[in-house]
């Protein structure tokens, strides 16, 4: 079992609600599968930058444009979302940790969606302008913290909406998020139960999807 780990919370893992459920993921898949291959890119030690116009050109006109070769510039571009989408597939599950701010996801990690989710990458354009998937990733999932309390379907959520969409317009819909909710202290004099209920369910998912690869 090949995962892949994104984690964009750039808080040190005493403070990191999103990154100890992700600790205590990844010990329960390793304690279950010593064979699993983990490979950890963080973000805040190696942002991505923003996509640009060059690297839309690279990985856009010849989709749009019959014909069209792009140039250095724009190949030289891309080489970012090349490297990372080259990961993703070998990769048969994808693990994004992060926090919600302003009710979505970090700036890096929408950034680095961006990059991967280039035609040519993990899918291609068919002639009838549908998505034909190219990557073997069959589990895609969300570890996630957040100050406020969520409910299910909250309108509020701007975050795993948008990731599921997004991934879903791929090929992949098996998706599970676990969700640290209600973590700001002075608000919910429960944060830390909910927290731990958050961690217990990681567990659980990671023994799930080690099943699932036995």
């Amino acid at each position: 079992m090949n995962i892949i780990h994104i984690c964009a919370d750039p808080q040190p893992m005493e403070e990191a609600a999103s990154k100890q459920i992700a600790a205590s993921f990844f010990a329960s898949i390793v304690s279950r599968n010593e064979n699993a291959r983990i490979s950890n890119i963080d973000l805040t030690q190696e942002p991505p930058s923003l996509y640009s116009t060059e690297e839309f050109r690279n990985f856009w006109y010849p989709v749009l444009i019959d014909g069209y070769v792009p140039t250095k510039e724009e190949e030289a571009a891309a080489a970012y979302a090349n490297n990372q989408a080259g990961m993703l597939l070998e990769a048969d599950v994808l693990v994004l940790t992060m926090p919600m701010w302003n009710y979505s996801m970090p700036a890096m990690m929408k950034s680095w969606i961006d990059h991967v989710l280039s035609p040519g990458l993990l899918y291609d354009i068919t002639d009838n302008g549908g998505k034909q998937s190219k990557h073997k990733l069959k589990k895609l999932v969300l570890l996630v913290s957040s100050h406020e309390v969520f409910s299910e379907a909250d309108p509020r959520d701007g975050l795993t909406p948008a990731i599921e969409t997004a991934f879903e317009d791929i090929g992949l819909d098996n998706v599970s998020v676990i969700w640290a909710d209600g973590q700001n202290p002075k608000q919910h004099v429960d944060f830390e139960a909910r927290k731990l209920m958050a961690t217990e369910a990681a567990e659980e998912l990671a023994e799930e999807i080690c099943d699932d690869f036995n």
